[in-house]
């Protein structure tokens, strides 16, 4: 059973008032320095102390989640996981009885270790505990779909759970139907035309109005104090980066409004979030936040984060090759290889959408190749490919494939080949839980250093939702950090920073320098 805490830090740099959490924070860094010395490369390393003030509020609001692609598999599958949840819902399979649970989900099933005890043993507490966060229970869920189909036949259509969760999830979602949404053939693939039976008519610009429309609306029915809306829908083509078109805020606005073509429908959901002061989150691979899209999130003071959720195979990778790389072994061939049944499968399998996918899972070992120049040279890249095939009688059960080859000790060769089965929309739907929970929190923190009047928001681009994202938007000039340990750290560690703890570092000291008993 969740053991529940009130996470209470006693310490002088913390201060505790009626709706916030003030927390007055020294972030140590280095910086370096490289210069010639007598034919000698010597390396300077200078420490650097910045004092921020972190301020979080602790009121948490009524929350209203608005998914573009409601009614797929995973629109379905985490809006039926919710109900499940809310109700503690039980369903019966062949090997027992089974429970509700939000597995997958960091913010509701993992732990934070937060210190020891007298007895020198590790203390953990729910992640979720750390700071004050929404209860996904109480998520108020809406959305768009391209089909009509309600949510109950959705549920059904994409199998995803067992027959006896279904039995009972479906009646209470037949009467969830999603707001007609925007389709543009051109930038998703042909096979989906069937389905678009649900789609909003009118110029571009008059489409991203009736979806603010729509926002609005969702907001005063449902008596909301704020809505994310989150783009979970077909995988689109890449849209082509236009100076004078989508490269600033106004170029943006004004295609828009003149209906140019290469305006994709998710780029255009993000700016309708975006007007209506909505987080945005990406959740396919396309390039969605053009850099129009980034400057208007920045004028406005919105958060956007993206793309692509990171569930099973890329995961993996970003796991695996950190390993390798830092165990001094060099990598030199990784071929991936999968294969699924569901609609997003089916989408895929056109080569304009596979390739925005390709390049979502190739990025993800870059940085990890780039941290270690004595195995590879400037220019040096892996081999490595990416292959996605379509076969339907899978379903939603994706088959995962990858070879590692690597070099090891005096140019001999060492090989891990890994098959991995996975309910695709199982883990994607924890990911849009806490893409959403982690996004409204940060909407909640602001800071400042020693040197502002005023306290400001993170960046609008949301880097901290990185651990969730196969290729991670960062601000620009910030470096891109795909190994997951290091994504997972940051996270927990800025969050640790808001309640005045230090940054986990494991160095256990009071384990390794102790005074022997006389």
């Amino acid at each position: 059973m969740r053991q529940n805490y009130l996470l209470k830090v006693n310490s002088p740099n913390v201060k505790y008032t009626e709706d916030s959490i003030i927390s007055n924070y020294k972030y140590e860094t280095t910086e370096t320095h490289l210069k010639q010395h007598d034919g000698n490369r010597i390396l300077t390393v200078t420490p650097k102390v910045t004092n921020y003030t972190f301020k979080t509020s602790t009121k948490v609001p009524k929350l209203g989640l608005m998914m573009v692609g409601w009614g797929g598999n995973n629109g379905s599958t985490v809006t039926g996981g919710i109900i499940a949840n809310a109700k503690k819902m039980t369903w019966e399979t062949r090997t027992g009885t089974q429970h509700a649970n939000y597995y997958g989900s960091i913010t509701q099933c993992s732990t934070l270790r937060i210190g020891s005890n007298s007895q020198g043993k590790d203390v953990f507490i729910p992640f979720s505990n750390i700071l004050p966060m929404v209860d996904p229970n109480k998520f108020v869920i809406g959305g768009w779909d391209i089909s009509k189909m309600n949510l109950g036949d959705s549920l059904k259509r994409a199998a995803v759970f067992e027959y006896d969760l279904m039995r009972q999830l479906i009646p209470l979602m037949k009467d969830m139907v999603p707001l007609p949404a925007i389709y543009d053939p051109d930038f998703i693939a042909s096979n989906q035309k069937d389905r678009a039976d649900n789609v909003l008519q009118g110029t571009k610009y008059e489409q991203v109005e009736q979806v603010r429309q729509h926002i609005r609306d969702f907001k005063k029915k449902n008596n909301v104090d704020k809505v994310i809306v989150l783009w979970t829908a077909n995988t689109e083509r890449y849209s082509e980066i236009i100076p004078g078109l989508n490269d600033t805020a106004e170029n943006l606005l004004e295609a828009i409004k003149k209906g140019e073509k290469e305006i994709a429908p998710s780029t255009m959901y993000a700016v309708a979030a975006i007007l209506e002061g909505c987080s945005f989150i990406n959740g396919s691979p396309q390039n969605t936040l053009v850099p129009g899209v980034i400057d208007l999130a920045q004028q406005k003071k919105v958060f956007v984060g993206g793309d692509d959720f990171k569930s099973g195979q890329t995961k993996l990778k970003s796991v695996l090759v950190d390993f390798l790389v830092g165990a001094g072994l060099k990598p030199k061939s990784i071929v991936s290889y999968n294969h699924l049944g569901n609609n997003d499968g089916k989408n895929l399998s056109a080569p304009k959408q596979f390739r925005s996918k390709e390049i979502s899972k190739s990025n993800v070992i870059d940085d990890m190749i780039d941290s270690n120049p004595i195995l590879y040279g400037p220019k040096e890249k892996v081999d490595h490919t990416v292959v996605i095939k379509y076969v339907p009688y899978v379903g939603d059960s994706k088959r995962a494939m990858d070879e590692y080859t690597s070099q090891i000790f005096m140019g001999g060769h060492n090989t891990i080949v890994i098959h991995n089965t996975c309910e695709d929309s199982l883990l994607a739907a924890p990911l849009i839980i806490d893409l959403v929970v982690l996004t409204e929190l940060c909407e909640r923190i602001q800071w400042k250093t020693d040197d502002m009047k005023e306290f400001e928001s993170f960046h609008s681009v949301l880097s901290i939702l990185s651990y969730l994202l196969k290729a991670p938007m960062v601000p620009e000039n910030t470096p891109v950090v795909n190994a997951l340990f290091k994504q997972k750290a940051c996270m927990e560690n800025i969050l640790r920073a808001c309640v005045g703890l230090p940054p986990e570092n494991h160095m256990l000291l009071e384990h390794k320098c102790f005074k022997p008993k006389v």
